[in-house]
């Protein structure tokens, strides 16, 4: 499926998944207002009087590692499935982008415990490996899992899957990290400080998953709800009016806050949802990158 839809919808020769500056040289053409100007040609801009800098051509062979956040909290789904498959998803749609020309590709992955590794391998075989690792992971009931095993869920957080995907991305590439960026609010971590460091040496796409209710509560009475990550439940009543109101507002709040954390961290911002085309809504963000990036 992921094959058939991107294919018929991104066309033509790529400059990375997400294009960057590249270090082999290309074609010159005339300066346009907002170009590095540590890119003029100078001897163009004297032989035709007229500024020109040099294009340069993307890296072909290219190193992508995912960062994926397969933790209690993605157990969690209100329209067909859950955010853990549509995590799954977003893995099977950029591992399939990013694998193209041989490129190699790898993976730490963590399910609220220890972050594993996955070394990276080249093509459509690495790709088709890597998914095959991470949709094989047991799938356990959240809570009941971590309480099983001895542990807690701020144990092992979201700054550590980064930090770990830096310290194994030792070549410059692509990172892609796939979460839905929730933490405990009492054990937060500084994961838009694992990002900046992240950031130093790797292209940065950051793909939030979430799902329609974790916006805006739908009217259906008294619900009995429990959080995946702690075992912790309350009864609420969605039938008030007010209440509804005063969720949608916090739920904003806290999506503009992993939103500004993911800005300060240099990365590019993907948000796919339970709820919509979220392989149209991915391939539309690569093509719109490309698109800005051909007037760079």
């Amino acid at each position: 499926m992921v094959t058939r839809r991107l294919d018929g919808l991104l066309h033509g020769d790529y400059l990375g998944l997400l294009p960057g500056p590249g270090s082999e040289p290309g074609e010159a053409r005339e300066y346009r207002a907002g170009d590095d100007v540590r890119r003029m040609d100078w001897p163009v801009t004297a032989r035709t009087t007229t500024p020109h800098v040099r294009t340069t051509i993307a890296d072909r062979e290219l190193e992508t590692w995912l960062a994926i956040d397969l933790s209690p909290s993605l157990d969690f789904g209100t329209v067909g499935m859950l955010k853990r498959e549509l995590a799954e998803g977003a893995v099977a749609a950029f591992s399939y982008l990013a694998g193209r020309g041989g490129n190699r590709i790898g993976a730490v992955v963590t399910e609220g415990g220890p972050a594993k590794a996955i070394p990276p391998r080249p093509g459509r075989g690495g790709a088709r490996s890597l998914l095959r690792a991470v949709t094989s992971l047991p799938r356990g009931e959240g809570a009941d899992r971590l309480k099983a095993e001895g542990r807690n869920a701020h144990e092992h957080g979201l700054a550590e899957l980064i930090d770990k995907t830096r310290r194994h991305a030792r070549r410059r590439g692509l990172a892609i990290v796939v979460s839905d960026f929730l933490e405990d609010e009492e054990h937060p971590s500084d994961w838009p400080r694992e990002l900046r460091r992240l950031a130093v040496r790797q292209q940065v796409l950051c793909v939030e998953v979430l799902d329609p209710a974790e916006l805006a509560l739908p009217d259906v009475g008294v619900l009995d709800l429990m959080d995946p990550e702690t075992g912790a439940t309350v009864e609420v009543q969605t039938g008030n009016a007010r209440f509804r109101a005063r969720y949608a507002e916090a739920a904003a709040e806290q999506r503009a806050r992993i939103a500004a954390g993911i800005r300060s961290g240099g990365a590019a911002h993907l948000r796919l949802s339970t709820g919509s085309d979220w392989l149209r809504d991915i391939a539309a963000f690569v093509a719109e990158r490309r698109h800005l990036a051909a007037y760079r």
